[in-house]
């Protein structure tokens, strides 16, 4: 059940109590104020007249020598182009207002800006920016003794801790902070929310009754709106106890009133209420339930993260009911929300990216200007030198200067060609060679071969190949299958394991090595599995076309191995013994689309995956091997509390 994130950006007008001697008379600095409240009243009702506002406050400002009216009229021309996704240059005038607030000692102003500036960033993915400037508004905020600046700055450090499972309790450290001075203030709804994700955290935790704590004070401090999220997270904690009552009684109190006020916690609240007739084992009514959230998600545009909780949720309910054909369809729908989450998350990284690159563009126009001016200032002053008796002096030390200048342009030149080479060869060494293996090459020379305990190997082959290839042109052979192996690639590479190489149509990857891990087994199954699942996929769409089918066999074993670095000329990371000639007669004697699996892997998997013995099957080389084909996956039904973020509400800080 997704929540949100309390994160707070300011855009209210700077206290003018600074304490700076202005030398504008009284009259024109009031007409500045007038001006800059006129402009923040049209920031997004018309930007273009705000703009225009703005910048005849920053003029007046200007001749009547008001910094402080100078510095808000930068900031609300900021705001314009804040609310236009034009962040480069409202970073470029923020920056211009804040150094004014530096200049006359206005730290309550740059608090103000700081967090802004920190909004920026985190609105571009740059968490570490973020902080930055949050914890410099932070520092600003105290010494003002300012509290509900301290308090924003406090509960937007904590959201961006919140991000990641490493630093959750940092986030909780700077929330139980916040909540006194929320307290104190007396703003009631952020202490509500600051209560509640204080809760949250502690549920995550496995602390029942801290969280129940927090909720119960959350539900006490919450107005109306609000409380739907309070009897959320206490239905959690009682249904994570067993308290199957009362779980339903605080679920449904938040369903009832999020339905009444057709707010964001109907979702969630919906899909409580449906993991409780899962614990009951109705999964009728469980999925009567999910079926709501899924229409009121639709209804609501609710995020790509929430749709894959409920998605989720629908597949492991319609496969413990035994209807797979659902499962698989929800299944498959969870695929494509999966898909759209990573699209966004790279697209989130390139924005980033694209973002850095604007301002180290927009800085180097900026040292341009400044460069240019300085040459200028330089051409004058040469031009006095040359009419002077130094002349000849300064064109031999202007020729010496000029050889030394050349002779470090080469150098760089020779070093930035050196590095290159340096890059393509690390690069080169990593896409043959494990990192640890390449690392251990570069520094020593060699790599050792070393021995692994347990190691899981897997062998794919394509069912009649032969016949295949003759059927078709080497260009379409060829394009098919890098196809399929880029896919096997990726597959391996989102489960961490090791591609060893191919052989012809043949593909082989292990687990465990070059770094042992303990769940190995189980990742290389469910790699099977997707590789089993992208095969089927593709032969649907291939059967559409009218085009052969390729159907393919996968083993698994599990076993000790030798790893090591073969050759010396083209290096090649290879593994053997016995494990890997048995994973070999498992992929040969295994049945095309599905996952065929040794004794020795079952031990490690059974827990797992539902299996089905297949009996004892001579394997060339082995003998009589015990085999099984995995069937599924097995699923435990649980309420998740491992993707939920903190509550967030737009909120806009007054000054």
């Amino acid at each position: 059940m997704k929540k949100y994130v309390l994160f707070v950006l300011s855009v209210g007008v700077i206290s003018f109590a600074s304490g700076q001697k202005d030398k504008s008379s009284l009259g024109d600095s009031t007409k500045v104020i007038a001006l800059l409240d006129s402009s923040k009243r049209y920031i997004n009702i018309l930007p273009d007249s705000a703009l225009a506002i703005a910048n005849k406050a920053r003029e007046l400002s200007r001749e009547i020598n008001f910094e402080k009216g100078e510095a808000l009229a930068l900031k609300n021309i900021g705001l314009v182009y804040y609310y236009q996704n034009k962040f480069v240059q409202t970073l470029e005038f923020w920056n211009q207002s804040l150094q004014i607030l530096q200049r006359i000692g206005d730290d309550l102003g740059q608090s103000n800006l700081q967090g802004n500036i920190g909004a920026v960033f985190y609105k571009q993915g740059d968490e570490v920016g973020a902080l930055k400037h949050h914890l410099e508004s932070l520092k600003l905020a105290e010494k003002t003794a300012n509290q509900l600046r301290v308090f924003f700055a406090l509960n937007n450090i904590a959201g961006i801790y919140f991000e990641k499972k490493a630093t959750r309790d940092k986030a909780l450290d700077y929330l139980l902070k916040a909540y006194p001075i929320a307290e104190k203030v007396g703003d009631t709804a952020s202490m509500a929310l600051v209560l509640g994700n204080i809760g949250q955290i502690y549920l995550e935790k496995g602390d029942d009754k801290k969280a129940l704590e927090y909720y119960t004070k959350c539900l006490q401090a919450s107005a109306l709106k609000d409380a739907a999220y309070a009897y959320i997270g206490m239905g959690e904690v009682y249904l994570r106890e067993g308290n199957i009552d009362r779980a339903f009684m605080f679920l449904s109190k938040a369903y009832n009133l999020s339905l009444k006020l057709n707010e964001i916690h109907l979702v969630p609240s919906l899909q409580g209420l449906a993991a409780i007739f899962v614990a009951k084992k109705d999964y009728n009514q469980a999925i009567n339930y999910y079926k709501k959230a899924e229409a009121v998600a639709v209804s609501q545009n609710s995020s790509w993260s929430i749709k894959e909780d409920l998605y989720e949720q629908l597949a492991n309910t319609y496969a413990v009911m035994g209807n797979f054909s659902q499962a698989f369809e929800y299944q498959r729908q969870l695929g494509i929300v999966k898909d759209t989450l990573f699209s966004e998350t790279v697209q989130k990284k390139l924005n980033s990216l694209q973002f850095e690159f604007d301002l180290q563009k927009k800085e180097g126009e900026i040292s341009l200007l400044t460069k240019d001016k300085a040459l200028q200032e330089g051409e004058i002053k040469q031009q006095r030198l040359v009419t002077n008796a130094f002349a000849i002096g300064l064109v031999l030390i202007f020729i010496i200067l000029f050889i030394l200048y050349r002779d470090n342009r080469v150098k760089v030149k020779i070093n930035k060609i050196l590095d290159s080479q340096k890059v393509q060869i690390e690069h080169l060494l990593l896409n043959i060679l494990p990192v640890e293996v390449a690392q251990e090459l570069q520094t020593t020379g060699n790599a050792t071969p070393k021995s692994y305990e347990n190691v899981s190997v897997l062998f794919t082959d394509f069912k009649g190949f032969t016949t295949i290839a003759d059927s078709l042109s080497p260009q379409e052979l060829v394009l098919e299958l890098n196809k399929c192996f880029i896919a096997f690639d990726t597959i391996i590479e989102k489960y961490g394991l090791e591609k060893i190489k191919t052989i012809g149509d043949s593909y082989m990857c292990a687990g465990g090595l070059p770094t042992p891990s303990s769940d190995h087994p189980y990742k290389i199954v469910k790699a099977a599995m997707e590789i089993q699942s992208y095969v089927f996929d593709n032969n649907e769409k291939r059967k559409s076309l009218g085009l052969p089918l390729w159907e393919i066999r996968v083993g698994i074993n599990n076993g000790p191995v030798v790893a090591g670095v073969v050759g010396s000329k083209k290096y090649a990371y290879d593994i053997w013994g016995s494990t890997v000639n048995i994973a070999s007669r498992m992929e040969s004697s295994g049945v095309p689309g599905q996952v065929n699996i040794s004794a020795a892997t079952y031990d490690e998997i059974k827990d797992n995956f539902v299996c089905i013995y297949r009996g004892k099957i001579h394997a060339k080389n082995a003998g009589e091997i015990d085999m099984y084909l995995v069937d599924h996956e097995i699923e435990e039904f649980e309420i998740s509390t491992s993707s939920r973020s903190i509550d967030v509400t737009a909120r806009i800080i007054p000054g």
